[in-house]
């Protein structure tokens, strides 16, 4: 079907399928330019076209010729009119970029009642609207085609029809899609053609003469809502009020913007296809979502789909990656917030229903490279023991390794006898990972550079390769193990009176968890009598720290473990730890020993080491005694301690630990500190040159404990959000019972949930002092918001076990 549109009462075919080429338009146009003004304004005269007059010559060519040369006589004349009033008016005239003379083109059209006329309403959205009374000196009241009446601005208006009085603002919505239908971009292109040739501007009302064959009102919008919509063809050359005059734009900008709009185009094409696959995904059952690997095998769709992860954890390394993020958000339906990413991330399978943001956002290394694999490899087949000959053999001893019961990395483990003068000696155990890695090499420096080893409820990530840590240089039961052993003789008030340390081969007995050591300690049994004298020592050890002012700060501590992650309702097992248990006591008291030997073997030999103090001559500890033994005391002291400190020249007083020096040794495998420690130690023994002085411990310390503080937040947000998990699923009726450690604001407490291990607050009841406890429940609880919601509990109160946590929970 072929379209007819009328132009300065001409006409100009259109298939509805393409427009006509750009030749005929031009040669229609210019035949235009030779009809007078009376003939384009005759609606009912016949289109004229070439053909016809060139027919019309064989069988009365003096006809037409007639007529041709009447309108060339009519156009002569108007155009010698046309420059003579242009001379006249020469004051008037204003110069176009374009280099045109305009005569009046900008005169701006005033406001008066019952006009109809466009204004912005927002940034985003233009409407119509018909004036109705002025408000004030400059502002009029419109109404608007939503029948909304409000006051404008006069900088609110973009364009005022022309030939309108007493507009009925009910007619506004018929108008407006009367000049929507008649809207045909092509118009513009073939109108660009022509005043690009010509080098000539045009307002909406020249636009609509030329292209309508008419600049009555609704043409005359229709031309506006061309130009002011128009990114390619037409460009703004001045704007004085609502009236502006535009000019084409070169053929090269034009190309460009052509180019731009149709890379545009395939991209938002492209951006649909996208969120079509989201919108699949989201729709589809967990177990039949793409997995993470299949939204990344695709270039285009890696892209977009990286844009979201960057944006959910607040990392877009470009300004268009964000934007990209924005628009894909926007697409499905969402506000532009990063929990809007995650979310939609999980919905499609890419991120894990319980997705760590943090292990994201920090960038946290999860695995080792091929190399550090490869080296680690070596280490394992290659490695000579440059201590071989100087090791004492301690397999004669009866060696207890004490851990949680899913350790992987076994560090430290002890031993004991009573000497024939009654007084105990003990041997802490450590393992030797410094047997395999040497300072300066690969392996050494990615150890370094993490820092330490991550500990989370789902995974661990080892500061060493895990075949290296697991099978090398951990301790294994009933095997020969390498080790540093410090073996000490305590005095009868649990003071040192002998110390050494040695590398050493020991062959461990047992591998015991702290519930079966704690078990056997508590049975008392004559052939674990060596279980018995560690736990003897303890105990003196304990009570001469205190009597040199240590600060006991034993309190319930929270493990979780999570099986199967990825699953969207994985399996918890969590764990409330006292630390005032017996294993537990033993094992802190002699690893603490430990560290107080090393610090003493490093000041006896001038070896820079990480010495790590705490001054405590703040803390009045009597000041607290009305307080209950146990967490409430712990708690409120460990609000008012001071920073530790640590000098890497000798040691410094540990207030804390009421010691006179510490340097933490028993955990080489995990943390690099202990490692370092372990280098210095081991080359003073072997008489060599000792690897790092003050001033390299002390900067090798500042990247590692930088590191370290990031694992740290990353374990605690990890065990905050695994617990806050554990507590949503339990059933809403269930209560806790909850030790309130200090008031925050009037009754709004701090409080101890004793069955999960967390601390979180409630309003309590009138009465309620600190150290009381309380029974709560729980209102809400969100991990990802890391948002939990407590409410005392009033009622009978009942012991139940609970298979979750081991613990007694109390009941109401």
């Amino acid at each position: 079907m072929m379209a007819v549109r009328a132009v300065n009462g001409c006409s100009i075919f259109c298939s509805a399928s393409s427009a006509p080429p750009i030749r005929l338009f031009r040669c229609r146009f210019h035949r235009l330019r030779t009809l007078p003004p009376f003939h384009r304004r005759a609606s009912f005269l016949p289109p004229v076209h070439r053909s016809e007059l060139s027919s019309s010559s064989n069988h009365g060519g003096l006809r037409s010729f007639s007529v041709e040369s009447i309108f060339a006589g009519v156009m002569e004349e108007l155009e010698a009119f046309r420059k003579r009033k242009l001379v006249c008016s020469a004051s008037k005239v204003a110069l176009t970029s374009s280099g045109e003379l305009v005569e009046n083109k900008l005169q701006n059209r005033a406001l008066e009642k019952g006009g109809l006329l466009e204004f912005k309403k927002d940034s985003d959205k233009v409407l119509l609207a018909v004036a109705q009374r002025p408000d004030g000196k400059k502002n009029w009241m419109v109404s608007d085609q939503n029948g909304v009446t409000s006051s404008i601005k006069p900088q609110q208006i973009t364009f005022i029809v022309p030939g309108i009085e007493n507009f009925d603002p009910k007619e506004i919505s018929d108008f407006v899609r009367r000049a929507e239908s008649n809207l045909d971009p092509t118009l513009l292109e073939f109108a660009w053609v022509e005043l690009l040739e010509k080098n000539k501007s045009v307002t909406p009302e020249e636009l609509a003469e030329m292209i309508f064959g008419s600049s009555e009102p609704l043409e005359s919008y229709c031309a506006h809502l061309l130009l002011s919509k128009d990114e390619t063809y037409f460009t703004v050359l001045e704007t004085k009020g609502s009236c502006s005059v535009y000019g084409p734009r070169s053929t090269a900008q034009v190309e460009e913007l052509m180019r731009r709009k149709l890379a545009r185009e395939a991209a938002e094409k492209e951006l649909e296809e996208f969120v079509e696959l989201l919108r699949s995904a989201k729709q589809m059952p967990f177990d039949a979502k793409p997995r993470k690997a299949s939204w990344i095998t695709e270039e285009k769709t890696r892209v977009k789909v990286e844009s979201l992860e960057c944006y959910a954890i607040d990392a877009c390394k470009s300004d268009e990656q964000k934007k990209m993020a924005g628009m894909i958000l926007k697409a499905m339906g969402l506000t532009k917030t990063a929990s809007s990413a995650v979310n939609l991330l999980i919905d499609i399978g890419y991120f894990p229903v319980h997705v760590n943001l943090d292990l994201l956002k920090l960038n946290v290394h999860t695995v080792h490279s091929d190399d550090i694999m490869s080296a680690a490899e070596s280490f394992l087949s290659e490695s000579i023991d440059l201590d071989e000959i100087d090791r004492k053999d301690l397999t004669h001893l009866k060696v207890y390794a004490i851990d949680v019961d899913e350790a992987d990395e076994l560090d430290d483990a002890l031993s004991a006898s009573r000497l024939q003068d009654g007084r105990i000696k003990v041997w802490i155990h450590v393992a030797d990972p410094a047997k395999f890695v040497q300072p300066g090499t690969a392996v050494d420096r990615e150890a370094m550079k993490r820092g330490t080893s991550i500990f989370l409820p789902t995974a661990t990530y080892p500061m060493f390769p895990e075949k290296l840590a697991m099978e090398g240089m951990s301790l294994k039961q009933g095997e020969l193990c390498n080790a540093v052993t410090v073996s000490v003789v305590l005095h009868s008030d649990g003071s040192i009176a002998e110390f050494s340390v040695d590398n050493s081969i020991i062959k461990p007995t047992y591998m015991l968890t702290y519930e079966s050591a704690s078990e056997l300690i508590h049975l008392n049994l004559d052939e674990e009598k060596e279980l018995k004298i560690l736990s003897e020592a303890a105990a003196l050890r304990l009570q001469w720290r205190r009597q040199q002012g240590a600060i006991d700060t034993a309190t319930l501590e929270t493990r979780i473990k999570v099986v199967n992650p990825e699953d969207p309702e994985p399996s918890i097992n969590l764990y409330v730890e006292d630390q005032a248990d017996p294993a537990m006591r033993l094992v802190s008291e002699m690893m603490i020993l430990c560290g107080e030997v090393i610090a003493a073997f490093g000041s006896q030999n001038n070896i820079p080491l990480p010495y790590r103090g705490q001054p405590q001559s703040n803390i009045d500890v009597s000041a607290f005694s009305h307080l209950p033994e146990g967490p409430v005391r712990s708690s409120a002291i460990v609000r008012i301690m001071r920073g530790a400190e640590i000098d890497f020249r000798k040691p410094i007083r540990h207030g804390v630990l009421g010691l006179p020096g510490y340097v933490q040794f028993t955990s080489p495998i995990r943390r690099y500190m202990d490692l370092l420690a372990h280098y210095q130690v081991k080359a003073f023994l072997r008489g060599e040159t000792l690897p790092f002085s003050a001033g390299q411990i002390e900067g090798i310390a500042s990247i590692v404990n930088m590191n370290a503080r990031i694992a740290k937040r990353l374990s605690n947000t990890s065990l905050r959000y695994w617990i806050l998990e554990f507590i949503r699923r339990q059933p809403k009726e269930k209560k806790y019972r909850a030790l309130v450690l200090r008031f925050i604001k009037d009754r709004i407490a701090a409080l101890l949930l004793v069955e999960v291990g967390h601390q979180a607050s409630a309003w309590v009841s009138v009465g309620t002092q600190v150290g009381d406890e309380v029974i709560v429940r729980v209102e809400e609880s969100h991990p990802r918001d890391d948002f939990l919601s407590l409410k005392e509990a009033v009622g009978r109160v009942e012991y139940q076990e609970s298979p979750d946590t081991e613990q007694h929970i109390q009941l109401g």
